[in-house]
C-alpha cells in the first residue's frame, strides 16, 4: 500500500489522543471512577508508611506496649494493603471493559470504512497490511487503556501522594527526593530519541510481514508452478531479519535506559536520605520518619520505573492508534461522490432520458498517458450494448467509470438523466448491478451467496436463480439452496459460479446490468446457457457486457468496437461484419479460426 508522508511523532500523538478519546467517549463516566477510587487505592498506600511511622515512634521505640493500640495499627496497615490491592483489581478490571468495547467499536468502524472506500484506493492497497490495521493496529488500542493508561494514571496519583506525605513528614529530605527527579526526565527523553524509530520502523515491518503471508497463501498455485518457493522464503527472511533487527534495538533502549538506571537512582535516593540523618543529631522521634521515607522512596521510584517502561508500550499503541487514524482518513466512496457532485441527492428518474449517456468522456489514470479519448455513447433503457476490443483497448477502465470506482474529471456520464456522482451512493448501488470476471463467493451457502445479507425471501432468492439458469443445479446438491459453497465456491465450477454471480447480481433488480468479460474463463456450453439468460432479460434490464467472446454479444441490439481508448466501430453484429477489412470483422474471424 503506497504510504502517505509521514506524520510526525506529534502529530501522531494528536491523532491518536483524537482517535482514542472517541473511541471511549460512550465509556467516560467508567474513567472517571476509575481515576476516583485510584486516588482512594494512592491514599491507602501513603497511609501505610503515616501508620508504621506511629507504631515505631509511639510505641516500639519507647516501649510503651500497648497492644491494643498496637494492634489497631497493625491492622490498619493490613487493611490499608488490602484496600489498594482491592481497588486496583477493580479498576484493573473496569479498565480491561472499556479497553475491549473501544477496540470492539473502532474495529467495527474500521471494517466498514474499508468497505466503503473506492476502488482506486485497493488499487495500491496491500491485503495483508489491510487485514494488520483492522486487527492487530486496533488491539493496540486496548494495551494503551490497560497497560499504559492504568499504570500511568495509578503511578502519577501515588507518586504525588507520596510526596505530598514526604513533604509533610520533612520537607527538607524530600527536596533531596524531587531534586532527583529531572534525571528521570532526561532517562525518559534519551528513551524516546533511541527507541521510537525503532518502535515505528518494527510495527510498519510487522505489517510487512503479515502482507507477504497473505500474498504468499493467495498466490500459493503460482509460487509453486514457478518454482519461487526459496526466492519468496529468503524474501521474507529478510523482512523477518529486519523486524527482529529493530525490535533488539528497542530492546536494548529498554535494558539500558529504563529499570537499570531508575535502579540506581533508587540507589542514589536511599543513599542520600540516609547520610543526611546521619549528619543529624537524630531522636527516637525520627526513626519513625526514617523509616517512613525508606517505604516512601521505594513508593516514589517504583512508580517512575512503571510510568517510564510504559513509554515503550505507549509508542507503539501511538504509531498503531495513527496508523488506524490516517486509514480513517482515507476517503470513503461516498465522501468521493459528495466532494465531485457537491450537489443534492436525488433518486436516479427517466424523464426520457437514456439509461446511459456519456459524452466528451476523457480519463487517464497517469498525468499524460490518456486511456479513453473523447468518447461519446448513447445507450437507451431495455438495450444489450456490447462492447469489445483489444487488450488494452479501455473497455475495463470504461466500466470502471460506469462503476463508479474512478471518478471522470474530463467529460459526463450520466444514469437516467442524472450525473454519475450526483445520484445517491445507495440507490446506485441498488440500480446497478455487476458480474465479475471472476466471481467472489463466500464460504457459505448458496442462499447467503445469492443474498448477500439483503435480506431477500426465498421466493425472491429462487426467481434470481432461475433468471440466471442456476437454480436446477443448486437444488440437485445435497441440501439445495443451503448447500455450503466452500471457500471461493471450492465446490463449484467455473461456470456454476458464474452463474450464482448472475443469479446475485439479478437478485438485487437492478435497471442497469454490468459484465465484465462474463464469460472469458467458462465453457462453451455454459456461455450458451448465459447467452440464453441475456436474451431473456432483453427488454427488461438495460445489459452492457465487456466481453472478450465475441459469441456472448453476437445478439447485442449495438456492438461498440474501442481501439486505443477510441470508439471505432459501432452497429449490430451482421452490419459490422460486413464493413471491409473492418477491426470487428478481424477480431471475429481471428476467434473462430482459434475454435
Amino acid at each position: 500500500m503506497t504510504q502517505p508522508d509521514k506524520p510526525s511523532g506529534r502529530e501522531q500523538t494528536r491523532q491518536a489522543a483524537a482517535l482514542l478519546r472517541e473511541a471511549s467517549a460512550p465509556d467516560l463516566p467508567h474513567l472517571g471512577w476509575a481515576v476516583l477510587f485510584l486516588t482512594l487505592a494512592a491514599g491507602m498506600e501513603v497511609l501505610g508508611p503515616l501508620l508504621g511511622k506511629r507504631l515505631i515512634d509511639e510505641h516500639l521505640l519507647p516501649r510503651h506496649l500497648d497492644w491494643p493500640r498496637m494492634a489497631l495499627l497493625l491492622g490498619g496497615l493490613l487493611v490499608t494493603g488490602w484496600i489498594a490491592t482491592w481497588v486496583r483489581y477493580r479498576q484493573l478490571v473496569r479498565l480491561s471493559g472499556v479497553a475491549m468495547r473501544s477496540v470492539q467499536r473502532l474495529r467495527e468502524r474500521v471494517y466498514n470504512h474499508v468497505l466503503r472506500l473506492p476502488m482506486a484506493f485497493f488499487d495500491r492497497a496491500i491485503t495483508g497490511q489491510l487485514v494488520s490495521r483492522v486487527t492487530n493496529d486496533t488491539e493496540a488500542v486496548k494495551g494503551l487503556y490497560i497497560q499504559v493508561l492504568f499504570v500511568i494514571l495509578d503511578s502519577t496519583i501515588v507518586l504525588a501522594g507520596t510526596i505530598a506525605a514526604m513533604a509533610w513528614l520533612d520537607w527538607r529530605l524530600m527536596t533531596i527526593v524531587v531534586a532527583l527527579l529531572p534525571f528521570v526526565l532526561v532517562i525518559v527523553w534519551l528513551y524516546q530519541r533511541l527507541s521510537a524509530p525503532a518502535v515505528t520502523r518494527a510495527r510498519q515491518l510487522r505489517s510487512d510481514i503479515n502482507a507477504q503471508i497473505a500474498e504468499s497463501i493467495g498466490g500459493m498455485t503460482v509460487l509453486q508452478a514457478n518454482n519461487a518457493e526459496q526466492r519468496f522464503g529468503r524474501r521474507f527472511a529478510q523482512t523477518n531479519s529486519d523486524h527482529y533487527t529493530q525490535r533488539l534495538a528497542e530492546i536494548r533502549a529498554n535494558a539500558w535506559l529504563l529499570r537499570p538506571a531508575l535502579d540506581m537512582l533508587n540507589i542514589l535516593l536511599l543513599a542520600s536520605v540516609i547520610y543526611m540523618f546521619g549528619q543529624r543529631d537524630m531522636s527516637a522521634a525520627e526513626v519513625g520518619v526514617l523509616y517512613a521515607f525508606i517505604n516512601y522512596i521505594a513508593r516514589v521510584i517504583e512508580p517512575l520505573i512503571q510510568i517510564t517502561m510504559q513509554f515503550s508500550q505507549l509508542q507503539q499503541s501511538v504509531v498503531a492508534t495513527a496508523r488506524v487514524a490516517t486509514l480513517l482518513g482515507e476517503a470513503s466512496a461516498h465522501e468521493h461522490s459528495a466532494a465531485a457532485g457537491k450537489h443534492t441527492r436525488h433518486a436516479a428518474n427517466d424523464d426520457g432520458a437514456p439509461a446511459a449517456d456519456i459524452r466528451n468522456l476523457d480519463f487517464e489514470y497517469i498525468p499524460g498517458q490518456r486511456v479513453l479519448h473523447n468518447l461519446t455513447l448513447r445507450i437507451p433503457h431495455g438495450a444489450f450494448f456490447g462492447i469489445v476490443g483489444h487488450t488494452g483497448s479501455g473497455k475495463s477502465t470504461l466500466l470502471s467509470l460506469l462503476l463508479r470506482y474512478y471518478p471522470a474529471p474530463h467529460g459526463s456520464i450520466r444514469m437516467n438523466g442524472m450525473l454519475l456522482d450526483e445520484i445517491d451512493n445507495e440507490q446506485f448501488r441498488a440500480e446497478v448491478g455487476l458480474v465479475p470476471q471472476d466471481p467472489f463467493l463466500l464460504a457459505a451457502s448458496a442462499r447467503e451467496n445469492i443474498d448477500m445479507g439483503r435480506g431477500l425471501s426465498q421466493q425472491e432468492i429462487e426467481e434470481a436463480a432461475r433468471a440466471a439458469h442456476c437454480h436446477d443445479f443448486i437444488m440437485a446438491m445435497e441440501d439445495g439452496y443451503d448447500t455450503v459453497m466452500g471457500e471461493g465456491g471450492s465446490r463449484l465450477s467455473s461456470g456454476q459460479k458464474q452463474l450464482i454471480a448472475i443469479a446475485r447480481a439479478l437478485a438485487g433488480k437492478p435497471r442497469i446490468l454490468l459484465l465484465d468479460e462474463a464469460t472469458s474463463r467458462i465453457d462453451s456450453h455454459t456461455e450458451q446457457i448465459v447467452q440464453q439468460a441475456l436474451n431473456e432479460l432483453r427488454g427488461q434490464v438495460t445489459i452492457i457486457a465487456i466481453a472478450h467472446r465475441l459469441s456472448t454479444i453476437r445478439e447485442a441490439d449495438r456492438i461498440v468496437v474501442l481501439n486505443h481508448g477510441r470508439i471505432a466501430e459501432e452497429g449490430a453484429h451482421d452490419d459490422l461484419m460486413q464493413l471491409e477489412n473492418g477491426l470487428y470483422q478481424r477480431l471475429y474471424q481471428l476467434q473462430q479460426l482459434a475454435a
